[in-house]
């Protein structure tokens, strides 16, 4: 018979633990780097070699009407959620802009994003620009350019990256190098249990 030392109570709507991460051989993960006229995104994949560079671009939502703006986002990340088929979904967090029209149009565009990624099972995580900036380039106050720098180093990638693909990557290789260590750090909790 078995004796548990501890028991976790059941009380109604209250939050479930995280799941355990598995170590997996390969894991793919979408970086969205939304924006109310052009949303970055990036495809990498971890492996045990480091992460691999699958795919980039932006989808141009263009300057008119911004329902249709919204559409166009909407249909953009819908259709690379489909052709990439992501385990998991890093997207930047809103934040705050002294310009109050600014912060809400470009947090619409983010509800866009994200609601084109719910017809799928990857779970989703947020980070903010300076999370980005300091995982990637060491320091939170990291420039555009750097970050473009360092993305191609990282990726051994040539030629021209944009800014919103590079910073759409960014996202993905910041939540792909924390994964690493959730998923050490899980295992090394677990063990010890």
């Amino acid at each position: 018979m078995r004796r548990y030392s501890s028991w976790q109570s059941y009380k109604p709507g209250a939050p479930r633990p995280a799941p355990v991460e598995e170590a997996s051989p390969c894991v793919r993960v979408l970086g969205l780097d939304p924006g109310s006229r052009v949303t970055g995104y990036g495809v990498v994949e971890t492996t045990t070699a480091g992460p691999r560079y699958v795919a980039s671009g932006a989808i141009r939502a263009g300057t008119g009407d911004f329902t249709r703006r919204l559409q166009d986002i909407y249909r953009g990340v819908v259709a690379i959620v489909a052709e990439h088929r992501p385990d998991e979904i890093a997207i930047e967090r809103v934040f705050i802009s002294r310009n109050p029209d600014s912060a809400l149009k470009l947090g619409q565009a983010r509800g866009a994003a994200l609601s084109a990624t719910f017809g799928c099972t990857a779970q989703i995580y947020e980070y903010s620009p300076r999370e980005v900036k300091l995982g990637i380039v060491g320091t939170g106050a990291a420039d555009k350019v750097q970050v473009q720098r360092m993305v191609t180093a990282i990726l051994s990638l040539e030629g021209p990256l944009g800014a919103d693909a590079a910073d759409a990557l960014a996202i993905a290789l910041c939540h792909a190098h924390g994964r690493s260590l959730r998923v050490a750090l899980s295992q090394a909790t677990s063990g010890a249990a």
